[in-house]
């Protein structure tokens, strides 16, 4: 019988329902050790396969395990088991067969958690499925971050997930969009009964006794009254601790009454965690245990025999075995362990976690594979060391290697650093701290990255490997939003390595110029600049390049010319080997003004970060592509764009790309007139004060103001950002900030910016830029000359059919001069072309700003409610569109989204009544949707 708990059942059993409708759902499952998580867990397993004669869930379970914690997707082995993985996308396959370690491939954890939202929403097409993780605080990292990956992409599929954990560990799960569930001591009615059903003859004083210090934690009620006699319960040394504590006391109390073989099989057992029988038997052996000890154990409660498992009864069984062990005991049980899981033939060679260019000092990769006992092995090693080790070491090393290759990042920094620990040589514990520090920072742990790789610069002294490790330094301290330190750390290394490495001091000081210019000190990248050319640097070059580019796109005066043949020679100098080469290459194009050229490199890398799972990259790649798609007039793929890269850059912890997507939505944001969400979403950037993050939100906010007929306040605020010393970026807003000087009648003010952007298009040589020069000198020139600017700002609009925006902003400007001018006929033409692209663009404030002026020339014009229906779209929605116009099955759109086919089907089920159609085939009127 199940004492307690009709509140959490309920819940739970109210998840299933809503789970098997066809509508995830996630529980969180919170309470201290004994509570009952696991019994709740058991009896939610038993109602969901038993419902009421119906095939019910497919239910699978794992647990987690402190002794397996450091083993990469132990968890996720032990939950998904050896489910089919054939039918999910290959990429996924590869990466989920590598991190369960079922067959060759490489590992990769942001794909391993889309082959787990694939493979679960698979099954869970054929039969409703409930995921039960118990003790989740001690899932391995890379367990758990799939597991995270994949849950939070749970919408349409028939699956439920309950999570267990104790009391407030975990905190990211409070991130989930879950319920909580916090389990608390069962009332007195309901202690008293569970009491009562399992030691019935208990004295009434001991009964009593009992109830009040368990504090209604079940296990507690349970193993209590097994230990004391009465009389000593009144007195108990534990009386005033909580009752996890009062219960692993009493556990050890249990193992003291045992015989010595007895407990030292239980000890190995806690030691070794794997409940893998053999290994258990082999290693107690060794203490001369024997089955007979083990039937014990069995008889005291404390282990259970599962087919080829042992088995601890409760996690605090192990607890108590393994803590109330003397150090020395415990490390002769580590060692036993490690002689049973046998030993290993000497690998001479280093695995490495390192990047070209390491030279000597980066070994080959191990020639063989590392099995998982070996793994098993070298973690016991280390925990029997008690001092340097180089055996233990190395077999850490090549457990580094395992992890790595499983795509395990967390447990290939914890493999390094516990290697580095046991080094007997200086080099190899730096060289060892190095690996560890660049598989924290690609894990996303920066903090522990910068640690390790300042603990490394003390003991790796050699000039490429003091590069290497300042530089990544340097990119933690950036991606920390600390730029000014990185540029402190990468000239101070510059300076030391100037006399002996001209080179390495070349590719520091372009590095500290970089940190400069993202730390918005402009003038600190032109004196990075002339430091390296005193110093006849290679690289020198580079460096004055990136200074002319900076002094371009601040506008400093007679940089126009400089800027743009230092972007080509960047352009010319980038070899794109890398993903993030490749992200680079795309922004110095987008810098050029290229944007039918970004759109597309871009969209190529955004591909090929999908199919390698470089979720990273691909937060900058959807940035770029999203920046591109705004200017080339098409909103609806840009918000598309953003939002996923938004998202995408919270699961990977880049705050940097989070800012950029987030300025990007906001000026979408300001394009439909939604004031509330531009604001929301300019706060950050603004408040962290750094270009061209805040020059991208005050240009959004302008644009809002221009929008919603406050020119003062665009002129106002563009004109107080171009007074700055750091006005990186603020070239795109000179014709917001002319229109605005026009409209308030103050041309005058606007000519500097008039000459800034004429010069500017000029050098770029792009038709897009040039007709919006042409119109911007219309706007201020006076009397009918206008005219022919505005004709030849239109005629160049008209060679393309993107940037439609700014052919629709030009339309309506040379409309109201024309009407001004009494020229209504004329006017009605453009102020008509004008509303039909703001309303199919979704610009609404100026949509209603062109039909008020239509208006005025006496034409009244009805608002479209359904001018474009892609707009009605979510962005998930639109991206679903999008790919099923290309042809794409469900399967193949949920591989590219990281989504489910289900709710794939889902969003396109939804998407087709907003669009008035009913089926896939009908996609093809909609001319948006065809990818230029």
């Amino acid at each position: 019988m199940f004492y307690g708990r009709s509140a959490e059942i309920a819940a739970i059993e109210s998840l299933l329902i809503e789970a098997a409708a066809g509508r995830a759902g996630i529980v969180v499952v919170r309470g201290e050790a004994g509570i009952g998580k696991s019994a709740l867990l058991a009896q939610i397993a038993a109602k969901a396969t038993a419902a009421d004669g119906s095939p019910g869930f497919r239910v699978l379970r794992a647990s987690g395990t402190e002794a397996e914690s450091e083993l990469p997707f132990a968890g996720l082995h032990l939950l998904l088991g050896r489910q089919r993985l054939d039918g999910l996308p290959q990429a996924q396959a590869e990466a989920l067969r590598a991190a369960l370690d079922t067959g060759e491939g490489r590992g990769n954890r942001f794909l391993v958690g889309a082959a787990t939202l694939t493979l679960l929403a698979e099954l869970a097409e054929e039969q409703p499925l409930l995921c039960l993780v118990d003790d989740a605080q001690w899932l391995d990292r890379a367990s758990l971050d799939a597991l995270l990956f994949a849950i939070r992409r749970l919408d349409a599929e028939r699956v439920a997930v309950v999570l267990a954990v104790r009391d407030d560990r975990l905190p990211e799960l409070q991130q989930l969009d879950a319920t909580e569930l916090v389990l608390t001591g069962l009332d007195e009615n309901d202690a008293r009964a569970l009491l009562d059903a399992r030691h019935r003859d208990l004295p009434a004083a001991t009964a009593r006794w009992v109830v009040r210090e368990s504090q209604g934690n079940p296990l507690a009620l349970h193993i209590l009254p097994t230990v004391r006699l009465p009389e000593q319960m009144y007195a108990s040394p534990y009386r005033r601790t909580d009752a996890p504590h009062r219960i692993e006391c009493a556990f050890a109390e249990q193992l003291a009454a045992l015989p010595r073989t007895t407990r030292d099989l239980v000890l190995v057992a806690a030691a070794d965690g794997s409940g893998e029988a053999a290994v258990i038997r082999a290693a107690a052996a060794r203490f001369e245990a024997t089955d007979d000890d083990l039937a014990a154990a069995e008889q005291a409660g404390l282990l259970t025999l599962d087919g080829a498992r042992i088995l601890f009864r409760h996690p605090l069984i192990r607890a108590a075995a393994y803590h109330d062990a003397t150090p020395a005991h415990r490390r002769e049980a580590h060692l036993a362990l490690a002689d049973a899981l046998g030993a290993t033939a000497p690998r001479t060679s280093h695995p490495h976690y390192l990047p070209a260019g390491w030279g000597a000092v980066a070994a080959p990769e191990t020639a063989s594979p590392v099995t998982l006992d070996e793994v098993r092995r070298a973690w016991h090693l280390a925990a029997a060391a008690t001092g340097p080790d180089e055996t233990a070491a190395t077999a850490l090393e090549h457990a580094a290697c395992h992890a790595r290759a499983r795509g395990g990042l967390a447990e290939v920094v914890a493999a390094y650093e516990r290697s580095a620990e046991l080094s007997v040589e200086p080099s190899d514990r730096g060289r060892r701290e190095a690996a560890a520090a660049q598989a924290a920072a690609d894990a996303g742990n920066l903090d522990r990255a910068a640690e390790l790789a300042q603990r490394a610069l003390v003991t790796m002294p050699d000039a490429p490997v003091l590069a290497w490790l300042v530089a990544l330094q340097a990119a933690i301290a950036r991606e920390q939003d600390r730029p000014r330190v990185a540029y402190r750390t990468l000239t101070t290394a510059a300076a030391a390595s100037a006399g002996s490495d001209p080179e390495t001091a070349g590719y520091l000081l372009f590095q500290a110029a970089e940190s400069a210019w993202s730390a918005g000190d402009l003038a600190t990248v032109g004196q990075t600049a002339a430091q390296a050319e005193r110093l006849g640097l290679p690289g020198a070059e580079r460096i004055r390049a990136l200074a002319d580019l900076v002094g371009a796109l601040n506008m400093e005066p007679g940089s126009q010319h400089r800027g743009v043949t230092a972007l080509r020679t960047l352009v010319r100098d980038v070899a794109p080997d890398r993903f993030a080469d490749r992200a680079q290459l795309v922004h110095w194009h987008l810098l050029l003004g290229e944007v039918a050229t970004v759109r597309d490199l871009a969209a190529a890398l955004e591909e090929d970060c999908r199919r390698d799972g470089a979720l990273g990259v691909l937060g900058r790649a959807l940035w770029l592509r999203a920046r591109a798609e705004i200017l080339l007039g098409h909103f609806s793929r840009a918000t598309a764009a953003a939002t996923e890269g938004l998202r995408l850059a919270a699961d990977t912890g880049h705050r940097v790309v989070a800012i950029n997507q987030a300025t990007t939505l906001a000026h979408l944001a300001a394009l439909r007139g939604d004031e509330a969400t531009c604001r929301q979403l300019t706060a950050e950037p603004l408040a962290r004060g750094i270009a061209p993050g805040t020059v991208h939100a005050e240009t959004a906010l302008a644009v809002l103001d221009l929008g919603l007929g406050r020119p003062e306040a665009t002129f106002d605020r563009l004109s107080t950002m171009l007074s700055g010393a750091n006005r990186h970026g603020a070239t795109a807003s000179l014709p917001d900030l002319i229109e605005a000087a026009h409209r308030i009648d103050r041309p005058d003010a606007a000519r500097d910016a008039l000459a800034a952007y004429e010069n500017w298009a000029e050098h770029v040589g792009h038709a897009w830029a040039r007709a919006i020069a042409r119109r911007c000198r219309a706007l201020l020139t006076p009397g009918a000359a206008a005219a022919q600017h505005f004709d030849a700002a239109l005629e160049t609009h008209y060679t393309s059919s993107e940037y439609a925006f700014d052919r629709a902003r030009t339309e309506l400007l040379y409309g109201e001069w024309l009407r001004r001018e009494q020229r209504r006929a004329d006017a009605r033409r453009h102020l008509r072309a004008a509303v039909e692209t703001f309303e199919h663009l979704d610009a609404r404030p100026w949509a209603d700003r062109a039909r008020n002026e239509l208006r005025a020339t006496g034409e009244t014009l009805a608002a479209k409610t359904d001018a474009n229906p892609l707009n009605h779209l979510t962005p998930q929605e639109l991206q679903t569109v999008q790919l099923a116009a290309e042809g794409l099955s469900n399967k193949e759109i949920g591989a590219r989204l990281f989504l489910s086919p289900r709710t794939v089907g889902y969003h396109l089920s939804n998407a087709y009544p907003k669009l008035g159609i009913t089926s896939r085939r009908e996609l093809g009127r909609f001319d948006d949707l065809t990818r230029h």
